[in-house]
């Protein structure tokens, strides 16, 4: 049982899918998973395990920002034996051909981060890379079920949501895709443990057009993003 989940052994599947918003987790057990049954609601950061077209997948929580995901990533690969992380959540759009509502798959999440840093003790920039059966997997159900638009690349998890200094445009000129804040604390962590980790965010702001969605549009309406999750879930458990 560990501190900030408590949830008895057994009660998290292999694969947790990982919205910042715990109400998204919600709507996510209430809308997609039948026999439902709610296992955290610590800090109202609410964790549910359901089945999805007869498959065990658990939704979790994670809070925002780096510090808080890697809590709750550590916690599940480290006490609950999870094999799969998938980060559900939100970004803001940097390049024009990324659109609101857009799917941004993170194959690898630069960072302005100590975070990162402090683990290798300034040795070396690490590379904080998705799994990549994962990203396949969830590009080719995306794709498929036409669940897209769908991009596949660089983005940047943000240690600030406010930061006037980072020069978005030229990250931008770099390829990265979406700015959001907890990949890189996500894949570090799957890393350490030999786990899997992918980062599937929709586009829910744009910082070059000014375009936004409300906050409940974000927690109710990025259905598309949920559906290729459950859908990978089910693909890694017949593998």
């Amino acid at each position: 049982m560990s501190i900030h989940i408590a949830a008895e052994k057994g009660q998290i599947a292999k694969t947790v899918l990982f919205p910042g918003d715990p109400l998204r987790a919600k709507f996510i057990a209430e809308n997609f998973l039948e026999d439902v049954t709610q296992y955290t609601t610590i800090r109202n950061m609410f964790g549910f395990t359901g089945k999805y077209k007869g498959v065990p997948v658990s939704v979790q929580g994670s809070g925002m920002g780096i510090p808080s995901a890697m809590i709750y990533a550590e916690e599940l690969f480290t006490d609950y034996d999870v094999d799969t992380i998938i980060r559900i959540g939100t970004a803001g759009g940097m390049k024009e051909e990324v659109k609101v509502r857009d799917i941004v798959l993170g194959q690898g999440a630069t960072t302005d981060s100590s975070v990162l840093k402090n683990i290798f003790r300034d040795q070396v920039s690490f590379a904080a890379l998705a799994d990549f059966d994962v990203l396949y997997h969830a590009y080719r159900i995306g794709q498929e079920h036409n669940l897209g638009p769908i991009h596949v690349g660089n983005i940047l998890s943000s240690d600030r949501f406010y930061n006037e200094e980072l020069d978005n445009a030229k990250l931008a000129d770099y390829g990265i895709l979406a700015v959001e804040m907890e990949a890189a604390g996500i894949y570090a962590v799957a890393a350490k443990h030999h786990k899997r980790a992918l980062a599937m965010c929709t586009i829910s702001d744009h910082l070059i057009t000014g375009e936004v969605t409300s906050a409940q549009e974000r927690e109710q309406t990025f259905t598309n993003m949920m559906k290729i999750a459950l859908e990978t879930a089910c693909h890694l458990a017949d593998k």
